[in-house]
């Protein structure tokens, strides 16, 4: 079996995951064809996965670059909510790798939110974006309300959300996320 990036999988996790299956990927669809339960894969990359999966807590937030932003905007789509700071040294580290995963997977359907919970200074932020050619869109949290109601106690912390609008993993602390699996 060739390798496969794990967010190959985690994407394929969101586009084809049915909540109410046992951690079986749906048949018929590409993890499955792959031979990898899309559970087993997800939780192999250190994924955490809810016993219910329910709805992601709406939130509506300033853009880095302008304007506002609601995520309820996104149901329709797979989106990796990826919180974080400038001062995280791991954030710093897995950003350019988040960025890669935005362009790679996008045309996929997945949709990369930054929230960044940074508390002020919107010009480092938009500086470390710049920097490091950060592309996706990022929002701002700076009274941290968004980050508590996702219980964020570690940064970086993503969650992957799927089309249904419903949490189907969390990923908490720095990752490769272009690990191969086999």
């Amino acid at each position: 079996m060739r390798a496969r990036l794990v967010m190959a999988v985690v994407v394929l996790a969101g586009a084809w995951f049915a909540p109410a299956a046992s951690g079986a990927s749906p048949a018929g669809s590409p993890a499955e064809s792959a031979g990898v339960p899309v559970a087993d894969a997800l939780e192999a990359f250190g994924a955490q996965l809810p016993r219910v999966h329910k709805p992601a807590p709406d939130f509506l937030l300033p853009r880095v670059d302008g304007g506002r932003m609601r995520l309820a905007e996104l149901r329709g789509k797979v989106v990796l909510v990826h919180f974080w700071a400038t001062w995280c040294v791991a954030c710093r580290h897995e950003m350019p790798q988040i960025q890669r995963l935005a362009e790679t997977y996008g045309h996929d359907g997945l949709v990369v939110l930054g929230v960044n919970v940074d508390r002020g200074n919107l010009d480092a932020v938009r500086a470390f974006l710049r920097e490091r050619n950060v592309r996706f869109p990022s929002v701002l949290d700076p009274d941290g309300a968004v980050r508590n109601r996702y219980a964020v106690r570690a940064l970086p912390t993503s969650y992957l959300i799927g089309r249904d609008g419903r949490i189907i993993a969390r990923v908490i602390g720095e990752r490769d996320w272009s690990t191969p699996v086999a």
